[in-house]
């Protein structure tokens, strides 16, 4: 086991390969190489339109870690009907914030299923001291928070430039992602989320959600510059998580 506050080692191989009976059953078989390292349990939180969402994908296909969005997780209680999902609706319905307690005892139960065992990647949670705290006390502690960063101008520019294709779903960029043909073009639309009046306070509400929990993971974050090609992102995260060493 690892010395309480100590660095994770990093374990790379290939499993395929593994063999060993340890290995069986505990990652999946796979004809590709997969990154599975000791650094087993990582929190990630960016911004809207910071790439978040491209990086879990990458992070949690790369390194075997199961992508756990608490968001994703309560509208999924909610709408399977669980006991948790019940009690969390009768507040949403209400207009109300559902409490850490309920939120929490989902997180728990996500991360006690089979599949987390081998590593988690928690995704934008905890967003207030409170929950952050509710975490701890749950003995649910990660082992390295990534931060991506990006410019508010940025992260500004990226959501109004966004599009839609209501045919196919597919989300298009006028500056970084053109449409492929004009008639194409001709039929995408602007989502009413994807404005300047209604990012930049959800950007303000992100800030003040990072700056109320960032002290109590001061000891573990690592900033990432989000303000670059997707795979120049990922490869410096991958960098950093693969610098973690175990200190004396």
């Amino acid at each position: 086991g690892l010395v309480p506050g100590a660095r994770p080692r990093v374990v790379l191989r290939n499993v395929a390969s593994d063999t060993r009976g340890k290995g069986r059953g505990r990652y999946p078989r796979t004809n590709k190489a997969v990154t599975c390292m000791a650094v087993t349990r990582v929190m990630i939180s960016g911004a809207p339109a910071s790439g978040k969402g491209t990086q879990c994908e990458l992070l949690s296909e790369n390194f075997g870690l199961t992508h756990i969005s608490a968001g994703d997780l309560l509208r999924a209680e909610v709408a399977s009907g669980t006991a948790n999902g019940k009690k969390a609706k009768e507040f949403m319905d209400a207009g109300k914030l559902v409490p850490n307690e309920i939120v929490v005892t989902m997180v728990k139960d996500r991360l006690s299923q089979s599949d987390a065992q081998a590593g988690w990647l928690l995704d934008g949670y905890p967003r207030s001291k409170d929950q952050a705290d509710a975490l701890e006390e749950a003995d649910i502690r990660p082992e390295v928070f990534l931060l991506l960063e990006v410019p508010e101008e940025m992260l500004v520019e990226r959501v109004v430039g966004r599009r839609l294709d209501p045919e196919t779903g597919k989300i298009y960029h006028l500056k970084y992602a053109p449409p492929e043909s004009d008639e194409i073009a001709a039929r995408l639309i602007q989502r009413s989320d994807d404005t300047e009046e209604k990012v930049v306070p959800r950007l303000e509400t992100h800030n003040s959600n990072v700056a109320a929990i960032l002290d109590s993971y001061k000891d573990v974050l690592v900033r990432i510059n989000g303000n670059q090609a997707k795979d120049q992102v990922y490869a410096d995260i991958e960098s950093a998580l693969k610098s973690l060493n175990v200190s004396a």
